[in-house]
């Protein structure tokens, strides 16, 4: 029964080599590259919520108050041509 078998010395086996332990300089570089893309992805969200976020609160104010910003604009301007004229 053992005939079919076919026994024999085994082969050597090839085993992956050990990974190489990173450098601290290898390390801190990796841990930068990492930091910098996670800071990345962060700005792409964060960016976007910030201005909207502020474009909402103005709209808000000016709503709050009752007027647009056209109406403060042109406010500006007379308070301008005010200073302007008493300046003279």
């Amino acid at each position: 029964m053992t005939d079919d078998l076919q026994e024999g010395p085994l082969s050597q086996t090839q085993y992956a080599p050990a990974p190489k332990k990173l450098t601290a300089r290898e390390q801190r570089r990796r841990r930068r590259q990492r930091r910098k893309r996670g800071e990345e992805m962060l700005a792409w969200i964060l960016v976007p919520l910030i201005c909207f976020g502020i474009y909402w609160g103005v709209n808000a104010g000016f709503a709050a108050l009752g007027t647009s910003p056209g109406q403060v604009w042109d406010q500006l301007m007379q308070v301008k041509a005010l200073m302007e004229k008493r300046a003279s």
